[in-house]
């Protein structure tokens, strides 16, 4: 009967499932796109079997970490793998693609199942992904959307997606809206390895052939830095621009920040890091206008004197060929203005 298969990077398309046989804790840090996680041995038990690598011996920590990994394969199989049909092709990996992959990969082998193991497990994986993510970016024509703040630019993008457009969503990747108050409600961002993977994973399914829509972003969407190659390119396309109305553009913010409205404290104390920039007086009165809910006016001034001039001063920097942008008029917030608008971008690539 044949064992399991060494395989590649470049590989992983051709299986069925990925399944990623390390810890929890490092699954969570970053995994392959899609993967899913069935722990050889739990956090707990790999520090468990580590201590006694330390502390004892290689050789009772080997004997504890083989019970431990043997019971936990027949768990997975039992709970996760039995009804998977004979032509099921899984694929596996650990850190390095050693012992606890390999554990994995003989066991669903001897099944009889067409089983791959990843040459050089998670490390070969990130390698690649760092790699490709230096060169990937410079194979696509951009279209970067912008727009001032509350423009739409989100709605456009998925409007475009919706459309049939190309879109490298790069705040729904990073779980921030890219601003002081971008953070989303139970939705931590992601760490730097799993946005990177994130972004990769996206690159790697676009057609060379067709542009990809972006919006504008700065080096970092929150606290997650926007791969150098990938920011660079951007900053060196062309540009679609969103010229909205302020009353539109305050409608479009309050609706996609609901949740502030819910708990205007969480926003005030946001807002205490302007401070240093606006100075007590400004915040002040912004905190006002909050705990009164008057968050039309609230809404308004902040972009009057906080996001616009930022925002402005940003593209006018990066974005040079912002000025010969194609230009985009919404005057009101529907999902059919957006709509048409995604059709008028594709229409004019």
């Amino acid at each position: 009967m044949r064992g399991p298969a060494t395989v590649t990077v470049a590989q992983l398309p051709e299986f069925d499932e990925i399944i990623d046989v390390r810890s929890e804790g490092e699954f969570a840090e970053d995994h392959v796109p899609g993967a899913v996680n069935c722990p050889a041995l739990d956090n707990s038990q790999r520090t468990r079997v580590g201590t006694i690598y330390n502390q004892v011996s290689s050789f009772e920590a080997k004997k504890i970490g083989a019970a431990l990994i043997s019971a936990n394969i027949a768990r997975h199989l039992q709970e996760r793998f039995l009804g998977r049909p004979r032509d099921w092709r899984p694929l596996l990996y650990c850190w390095r693609g050693g012992n606890r992959s390999g554990a994995f990969a003989h066991v669903l082998s001897q099944v009889g199942w067409h089983v791959g193991q990843l040459d050089g497990g998670y490390q070969a994986y990130r390698r690649a992904v760092v790699a490709e993510l230096a060169t990937l970016p410079r194979r696509f024509r951009w279209r970067v959307a912008c727009g001032l703040t509350g423009a739409g630019k989100s709605r456009l993008l998925r409007a475009l997606h919706d459309a049939g457009g190309q879109v490298l969503d790069l705040e729904a990747l990073a779980a921030h809206r890219g601003s002081v108050l971008g953070h989303l409600p139970d939705d931590p961002q992601p760490t730097q390895k799993m946005f990177e993977s994130r972004v990769w994973k996206a690159l790697t399914g676009f057609d060379a052939g067709r542009p990809v829509y972006v919006e504008a972003e700065s080096r970092k969407v929150g606290e997650l830095r926007v791969p150098d190659a990938l920011i660079e390119a951007m900053w060196q396309s062309e540009c679609v621009a969103l010229e909205v109305p302020i009353e539109v553009r305050v409608e479009l913010l309050k609706r996609e920040y609901a949740h502030f409205l819910e708990q205007p404290e969480t926003l005030i104390a946001k807002l205490e890091c302007l401070v240093p920039r606006h100075g007590h007086g400004v915040i002040g009165k912004w905190r006002e206008l909050a705990l009164a809910r008057n968050w039309n006016e609230l809404t308004a001034d902040l972009l009057v004197k906080h996001y616009d001039p930022a925002y402005t001063r940003a593209t006018g920097k990066h974005y040079p060929a912002l000025a010969r942008a194609v230009k985009l008029e919404l005057h009101e917030t529907s999902d059919a203005a957006f709509t048409a608008l995604a059709r008028r971008c594709l229409a004019s690539e």
